[in-house]
């Protein structure tokens, strides 16, 4: 069973649809034995990155989680819940991530471009367990804040806009994705598959 948190921040039923169109057993859940019980946690997010560290404090999912990612457990952060997963962000301020991979995330700083960044971009991948760098992928973003100061050997995907971006993470059993693979049709679909697969 896929486990997808429920901490009152993010469009949860999309990744859901998106995970039981593939075949998984996927289920929005704020119960900690849920979690427990899981193959796979997914932690998603939309919005200002305080309010989604405090609504998760409070949820009392977050110990939870940790304890089950510490044990090897796969889990994969989608846009905010990717963002989640640094040390800090800079967002209105200077709070505190899971720290689960070294970086700061900070604002856009673009001229001539909009932000927030918004729509299909391509990314320049390497070779990973949800993805290779053979062929041309376009996913669909919607962000205003990235992560930066992420060491080489984290970043499996970049993307530009403006200048490169970290687009995607992975350190050991730990993904982060800044785009929303439910909303990048094949594309997202087949990364979505492979992480469901991850033993």
């Amino acid at each position: 069973m896929i486990a997808i948190i429920d901490y009152g921040i993010g469009n949860l039923r999309s990744v859901q649809k998106a995970m039981e169109f593939l075949g998984f057993d996927a289920r929005i859940t704020d119960n900690k034995q849920h979690l427990i019980n899981a193959s796979h946690i997914v932690l998603p997010g939309v919005g200002a990155f305080a309010d989604a560290a405090d609504c998760f404090e409070k949820s009392g999912m977050k110990e939870t989680m940790l304890n089950e990612v510490n044990k090897g457990k796969p889990l994969m952060g989608i846009c905010l819940g990717m963002q989640l997963l640094f040390n800090k962000s800079r967002e209105n301020g200077e709070h505190d991530g899971l720290g689960f991979i070294p970086g700061v995330v900070a604002p856009f700083e673009v001229q001539n471009l909009k932000v927030p960044h918004m729509g299909w971009n391509n990314l320049v991948a390497r070779d990973n367990a949800l993805f290779d760098r053979s062929e041309d992928k376009y996913v669909y973003f919607v962000h205003s804040y990235h992560a930066s100061g992420v060491p080489n050997e984290y970043i499996i995907a970049e993307a530009d806009y403006g200048y490169r971006f970290t687009a995607a993470v992975c350190k050991d059993n730990i993904f982060g994705l800044q785009f929303h693979p439910e909303k990048s049709g094949d594309t997202g679909l087949d990364m979505l598959r492979r992480f469901g697969g991850l033993k």
